[in-house]
């Protein structure tokens, strides 16, 4: 049996937007640094959705940094991690090594990673990537919204960094908003979604 980290997980249906602050520039990114308070909750704490209260797939398109079309329906896995971002936002760089991490772990199992880029164009997306090494894909968001609009309902459109955890059927199993502090959280929720399609 896998261990399981001990945590209060609260399932809740997902209505309404949370509201909820995000990175938004370079002096925020800064404020960050310092322990302000312009950032989402950075607790890394989940929220957990049992599958009888999952809500419908999440489906979007759109186009990934390299030019792609990238359409979430036909990229679905037993898991599919989703990671909204931007590249000047301090808690996004500070979790990209673990995010990264998991996806080389989890590559075998089938699990897919992309990340939602909400803010940057492709060169200022792809230099991030470079830097932290990233070679999962990412969907330019800031144009058409597809992604944040896709994901309404479930985290306010400017909750970043937020993370999402998708079951086979494409429903969010699991939500983090704030930084990964470690990948030990989303590495037992991915576990424990994907022994659910086993």
């Amino acid at each position: 049996m896998r261990a399981r980290i001990t945590i209060a997980l609260i399932a809740i249906p997902l209505l309404g937007v949370l509201a909820l602050s995000g990175c938004a520039s370079d002096s925020l990114a800064q404020d960050y640094g310092t322990g302000g308070s312009n950032y989402t909750d950075n607790s890394g704490l989940p929220v957990v959705i049992s599958a009888d209260k999952r809500t419908k797939a999440i489906d979007f398109t759109g186009t990934t940094v390299d030019g792609k079309t990238y359409t979430a329906s036909d990229s679905r896995g037993p898991v599919t991690v989703v990671n909204f971002w931007y590249a000047n936002c301090a808690p996004c760089r500070a979790e990209a090594p673990f995010l990264q991490g998991l996806s080389e772990k989890y590559r075998s199992d089938g699990v897919n990673f992309i990340g939602v880029n909400i803010f940057d164009q492709p060169a200022g997306a792809l230099s991030f990537e470079k830097t932290y090494k990233i070679t999962y894909p990412s969907v330019m968001d800031v144009d058409s919204g597809a992604a944040r609009i896709a994901f309404a309902g479930a985290v306010a459109p400017t909750a970043t960094p937020t993370t999402f955890v998708l079951d086979a059927k494409g429903r969010i199993a699991a939500r983090i908003v704030g930084q990964l502090e470690s990948q030990s959280i989303l590495n037992t929720l991915i576990s424990d979604t994907l022994a659910e399609s086993k």
